[in-house]
């Protein structure tokens, strides 16, 4: 990435030479240029929300900012690139979504989310701590970039506007209003799941601001939840990709001698299924993991894997992260262990099951999606 203090190697984690995706696009090599040509000295706490592959806190790493981020990828990728670039430990501080944001913000750099939702939450718990002074910019792609946008902006930190578009990528700038009342935030988000839907079926579930289909149960979560694998006995099960958990908190309470681990890589997601499963107050074992999907977890330890794989990466539709949760899930099942999978129809994962496996098995199907079941042999 070109920036005005000069060229960055940036990777994205996983690194994977084969991977054509860049660890930054346009919006940030935009903000990057307006900081070093019109924004002035950035002293005093900076802090960077959203930052997808650390591209921004590595090129600004001198100023000692600090990030926020949902995603457990992204903060390894900024390990990664920090070091490679020599910064020192400790001279950019990594926060998470659930961690509480610093007390004062002198620079708040914005890189806008795909979720609104997220986006409100973020902006809601760090404005105690933006002063009238402080300096706002947020940026994104122009796709990205919508009134709905602007206008949580204005709600939340005061008048906004945005700059010209410059190679599909535009900046926000916003100017806090010390005297506007700010709304309460609405999240984390709680409801009631439907009926006819098995164990979960009229169960309470918890959802932090950014976590897919939060208000409601998404479709495909719904037919997953009506074909879950039945038996009991103890089994040591993987919720991949665990969402809210209401999958994993759905086999808990059908078998209450189930240990299940609940995984994702995003913070946001964890908080989720952990509130999610002791809402419910499920008996049994649970663990509750930010991580890369099945890394840690000993092989041959798992005797059931339920993963729903999403197939964007951002904005880029890819089915990397699909292949990494499939090979990761062979290495931990135990012969014999199977791997359950819902996935819309086009995406075709009977295939990669097959290849990995040997064998997959469509357990059922509508019109827009297949659960499909593969054996550990």
């Amino acid at each position: 990435m070109t920036t005005p203090w000069g060229e960055l190697a940036l990777t994205r984690f996983p690194e994977d030479p084969r991977d054509r995706l860049r660890a930054w696009d346009a919006s940030d090599e935009y903000l990057l240029r307006y900081l070093a040509r019109e924004g002035g000295p950035l002293s005093g706490t900076v802090v960077v929300v959203g930052d997808r592959w650390g591209a921004l806190v590595t090129a600004l790493a001198e100023h000692r900012p600090a990030q926020i981020t949902d995603s457990h990828l992204t903060q390894e990728a900024t390990r990664a690139n920090l070091a490679r670039h020599g910064v020192e430990p400790g001279a950019v501080r990594l926060l998470t979504t659930q961690d509480p944001p610093p007390d004062r913000v002198d620079v708040l750099l914005v890189r806008v989310p795909k979720s609104l939702a997220l986006l409100e939450d973020q902006l809601l718990r760090l404005a105690p701590a933006v002063r009238a002074g402080t300096v706002i910019v947020g940026t994104g792609m122009v796709k990205e970039i919508h009134t709905s946008t602007l206008r949580l902006f204005e709600r939340i930190l005061g008048p906004t506007r945005t700059s010209l578009a410059e190679k599909k990528a535009r900046l926000i700038f916003c100017t806090r209003d010390p005297a506007l009342e700010r709304p309460a935030n609405p999240w984390p988000y709680v409801h009631t799941l439907p009926d006819g839907i098995g164990p979960a079926s009229g169960r309470t579930v918890v959802n932090h601001a950014g976590v897919f289909c939060a208000d409601r149960l998404d479709i495909g979560t719904r037919f997953f939840l009506e074909h879950l694998p039945s038996g009991g006995g103890g089994r040591r099960v993987v919720d991949l990709g665990c969402g809210n958990g209401v999958v994993g908190t759905a086999v808990a309470l059908a078998d209450p001698g189930a240990e299940v681990l609940f995984v994702d890589e995003s913070f946001q997601a964890v908080a989720s299924a952990e509130a999610t499963y002791k809402a419910n107050a499920v008996p049994g074992h649970a663990e509750f993991r930010v991580g890369d999907g099945l890394a840690g977890v000993p092989s041959g330890s798992v005797d059931l894997v339920l993963n729903n794989p999403p197939f964007h990466s951002h904005q880029a539709t890819t089915d990397a992260t699909a292949w990494r949760m499939f090979t990761g899930a062979r290495r931990a099942l135990r012969p014999g262990g199977e791997l359950w999978v819902i996935g819309n129809r086009h995406l075709g994962y009977h295939v990669k099951l097959r290849k990995l496996f040997g064998n997959s098995r469509l357990v059922a199907s509508d019109p827009k999606f297949v659960v499909l079941k593969a054996v550990k042999r």
